[in-house]
């Protein structure tokens, strides 16, 4: 087994967080290894946002966090000011739109430029295609991590690959059948940061560990009543107000574009209620948010001088307002709830409703729910208790911690990076 490099902080996972952690122990004059399974770091923060990089949010509201109390605690009293004195300061330039922080470049792969830059220049040792599979903490020596390696350099192209993603493919498949050797690490510290499939390298350290579940995906979902088959309303998107309803009383909604499935609903709100939605909740759209019932039957009183009645006009009443399909499916509710008319086809507008399934396509799913818990570590800093484990903490998506779409995870993984990689050994 190859030699034992002995480091102030050994990182397990190249990420969002696993970085951010690099570069906080980096700038206190720790060393500091990135240990990374992939062929590269920084990876998943390609994919986010579309490849734009929602970076964060305006407003860090802790309610939109699935623990707000303990994000709060993390993230502190003033997190936008500090993520944007982040950013300043590995030179990356955002704008804002709509709420949302990106990249003043709308590309993905500046950030992670600019993050990889920044922590090579702070003398952080970069390990790819490294994987951790063994973990034993003595107090003379701190932890010993033994990691599974390719036995020698990964074939790369002549030439500069003129697609990432071929050459991201190429690589992987060259690291699948790399034969392998095991080198062993040693750091009086460890930082747990390898994302949202915690649970192996939890087993590792022997920490407790709530199963994983996606959110932020869509949402399946049936007509309420049956009237109409979702593949009629497929690709159609629809401005509206998604409530979440238990019995009578909305208990959740945001406005927002709604995309319809064949299998029920996607789109932001549609992630958004992901994460709070059950088999068997029964969710509601409003299609005319701005509208309340009584000023929505009002214009549509008035709108029966150009329309016609809707009693015989059918569907075609909604010429110029509602899609062909959705205008369809309104009057298909309606006519099963009592009959066409005014202030059917208003309460139908305004309580569109389906009975939900459960979540769906999850292996698009931004963000896994579960990880290691917070009764494990201690806050603000998330190191974990000494009761577990000593010399360790945990960041990003591999705590128990999930948030709404708009860049709230990622602002999590920066900032509980951060408090994980200040601490000292």
């Amino acid at each position: 087994m190859a030699g034992s490099p002995i480091y102030d902080v050994a990182i397990i996972g190249g990420g969002a967080s696993g970085l951010a952690a690099a570069l906080s122990a980096g700038r206190t004059g720790q060393s500091v290894v990135l240990i990374e399974r992939d062929v590269e770091v920084g990876l998943p923060i390609l994919a986010t946002g579309n490849g734009r990089c929602n970076l964060s949010n305006a407003d860090l509201d802790p309610a939109r966090y699935r623990h707000p109390d303990i994000a709060r605690t993390v993230m502190g009293d003033h997190p936008e000011e500090e993520l944007a004195q982040l950013f300043d300061s590995i030179g990356l330039l955002t704008c804002e739109i709509d709420g949302r922080l990106y990249p003043y470049s709308k590309r993905a792969d500046t950030v992670r430029d600019a993050l990889v830059a920044t922590v090579a220049k702070l003398g952080v040792d970069i390990r790819c295609c490294a994987e951790v599979e063994r973990a034993v903490h003595d107090d003379a020596d701190g932890w010993q991590l033994e990691l599974s390696v390719p036995a020698g350099p990964l074939p790369t192209p002549k030439k500069p690959p003129a697609d990432f993603r071929a050459h991201l493919r190429g690589l992987r498949k060259e690291l699948k059948r790399a034969p392998r050797t095991r080198e062993r690490v040693s750091a009086h510290r460890v930082i747990i940061a390898c994302g949202g499939a915690s649970e192996g390298v939890a087993g590792l350290f022997g920490l407790p560990h709530i199963e994983e579940m996606p959110v932020l995906c869509p949402v399946a979902c049936t007509p309420r009543p049956d009237t109409t088959a979702l593949s009629r309303l497929d690709g159609l998107r629809v401005d509206c107000r998604l409530s979440l309803m238990h019995g009578n009383a909305r208990c959740w909604s945001e406005e927002g574009e709604v995309l319809f499935r064949p299998y029920g609903i996607s789109g932001i709100v549609a992630f958004d209620l992901s994460r709070r939605v059950k088999a068997g909740d029964i969710i509601e759209l409003d299609l005319f948010p701005s509208f309340s019932e009584g000023e929505l039957i009002e214009l549509f009183d008035r709108r029966c001088a150009v329309a016609g009645m809707p009693e015989t006009a059918g569907p075609a009443w909604f010429c110029g307002m509602l899609a062909p399909a959705l205008a369809a499916h309104v009057d298909a509710v309606s006519e099963h709830a009592g009959g066409r008319g005014v202030r059917a086809y208003a309460h139908a507008c305004k309580h569109l409703a389906f009975t939900a399934a459960g979540t769906t396509e999850h292996a698009s799913a931004q963000v896994r729910r579960g990880g290691i818990p917070f009764d494990a570590v201690d806050l603000p800093d998330l190191s974990v208790k000494p009761s577990c484990a000593p010399a360790l903490s945990v960041s990003g998506e591999a705590l128990d911690m999930d948030a709404d779409c708009g860049g709230f995870n990622l602002a999590w993984a920066w900032l509980s990076g951060l408090r994980a990689g200040a601490v000292r050994p």
